[in-house]
């Protein structure tokens, strides 16, 4: 099977993941994860992404971020060979860190920001590195449910206004929302892409055929 198109455009939402080579970790320590957020921060102002969500475990990544100037392979490239410089330099090795290309996937934001936000903020629970999602630091939840004031670069505006236009009510509404999925147990969203690179309703994978079909 060939490499997935990426498919670009001005507003277009993503959910990306960049693992490390052979799976080896990539944040050793909190030094590492500090830096990766700097470096994001940096490039949320250099490139003008909207960051909706994050998480950085220890051998991946998850983002969900929109590009309002379609700017994604520029932004995806700087990102993680920036990382990977700095890496380099800070644990004395050199080469790949990351394994081949990041998989960014097209996301329907009316439709999947929501789901898709839970999914990435439960990924220390599920993987069982933590017990309960306030003790995990290295993810946007807790800016989110207000445990910790938010970076100034995350957009987590969208996703808590499907709750209430009351700050204090959505955040505690999505912190319902997202313990709901560990009580219950969700579905991995991200089992519904299709051809690898889109998630959606049929009527939103039909018009990003429509612009694949315009690449080949």
């Amino acid at each position: 099977m060939g490499r997935p198109i990426r498919i670009e455009f001005n507003g277009a939402l993503y959910h990306i993941t960049s693992r490390g080579n052979e799976r080896r970790e990539i944040f050793l320590d909190e030094k590492d994860r500090a830096n990766f957020l700097s470096i994001l921060a940096d490039y949320h102002d250099r490139y003008g992404i909207l960051i909706h969500a994050y998480v950085l475990m220890d051998n991946h990544y998850h983002l969900i971020l929109k590009t309002p100037k379609g700017n994604l392979l520029k932004v995806m490239h700087g990102l993680n060979g920036s990382y990977t410089g700095y890496f380099n330099r800070q644990h004395g090795r050199a080469g790949h860190l990351f394994q081949g290309r990041y998989i960014g996937i097209l996301v329907e934001k009316d439709n999947c920001l929501l789901p898709l936000s839970r999914y990435i903020h439960l990924n220390p629970v599920r993987v069982g590195r933590v017990k309960k999602l306030d003790h995990y630091e290295w993810s946007s939840y807790r800016g989110y449910v207000g445990r910790r004031k938010e970076q100034p670069w995350m957009e987590s505006g969208w996703v808590l206004s499907q709750f209430s236009v009351r700050a204090v009510r959505a955040r505690r509404q999505y912190e319902e929302y997202v313990e709901e999925g560990i009580r219950k147990g969700i579905d991995n969203p991200l089992r519904d892409v299709h051809a690898q690179v889109i998630l959606g309703t049929d009527p939103f994978i039909e018009q990003a055929r429509e612009l694949l079909r315009g690449k080949v």
